[in-house]
């Protein structure tokens, strides 16, 4: 092989795959990352045509892929939109409302993979109550009928 590493004896040796290996999916400059924060990678998984989350913020940002399924994800001030398995989607966290998460399918599950950067003492997810969601109703894009 060229360019290839010497290894130990009975391994082999190291190609240059690893060169053209990475598939970047999504770069972003997250608009803050809270003092202290710290990063927690979780796997949410929801059934057929499950609605996903009640509307919720995180204290930080948040970046997701989709494994497995259709998600229909709708932030605050962005219209609804279907993330399918394969793609990459991420939110800023902050006093933005994620309105939807939930599974776009009713005949598979959905499952998807979400890395939050968490502020220190906070919960990973804060739901918003309904007076909130009332006063900040003109934040939401309106659905196409």
């Amino acid at each position: 092989m060229p360019d290839a590493e010497p290894t130990p004896a009975g391994r082999k040796t190291r190609s240059d795959v690893w060169k053209t290996a990475i598939t970047v999916m999504q770069e972003v400059e997250p608009p803050f990352i809270p003092a202290g924060a710290h990063a927690m990678t979780i796997v949410v998984e929801f059934p057929a045509g499950d609605p996903g989350s009640p509307p919720h913020r995180h204290h930080g940002p948040a970046f997701g892929y989709v494994l497995e399924g259709e998600m229909l994800f709708e932030l605050e001030g962005e219209p609804p939109r279907v993330i399918r398995a394969g793609e990459a989607f991420w939110e800023p966290g902050g006093d933005v409302i994620h309105y939807q998460d939930g599974n776009n399918r009713d005949d598979a599950r959905l499952r998807f993979t979400v890395t939050m950067l968490c502020a220190p003492g906070k919960p990973m997810l804060t739901l918003v109550d309904e007076e909130e969601l009332a006063q900040r109703r003109d934040r939401r894009v309106p659905r196409a009928k």
